[in-house]
């Protein structure tokens, strides 16, 4: 779903929480919500229709720094982008055109 980003000059990333003035990157247990302040980090957008694009090198490069951004932030490799509403606007990383 990066297609519905496309639209923002800056993107809020929660990137931790603090809970009684401590640091976490742990989501808060539901009861400790209220006291859990979200820390934000912005990264650029890109402002740009990408629903077309079908290979990763075509993303705008502020696109591909999201997905790695968010790759490393949640440790696990993202293999598949949705860049729009059809069936067929998804990006396989790396290798062009599902």
């Amino acid at each position: 779903k990066l297609d519905i980003l496309s639209y923002m000059e800056r993107i809020p990333v929660c990137v931790h929480y603090e809970l009684d003035g401590k640091q976490t990157d742990e989501f808060p247990f539901p009861s400790d919500l209220d006291d859990a302040k979200p820390v934000i980090e912005y990264l650029d957008g890109w402002k740009e229709d990408i629903s077309g694009v079908r290979r990763w090198e075509d993303l705008p490069p502020a696109a591909q720094r999201y997905v790695l951004f968010v790759e490393q932030a949640v440790g696990c490799p993202i293999t598949y982008v949705s860049v729009g509403p059809e069936r067929d606007s998804i990006i396989l990383r790396g290798r062009g055109k599902v």
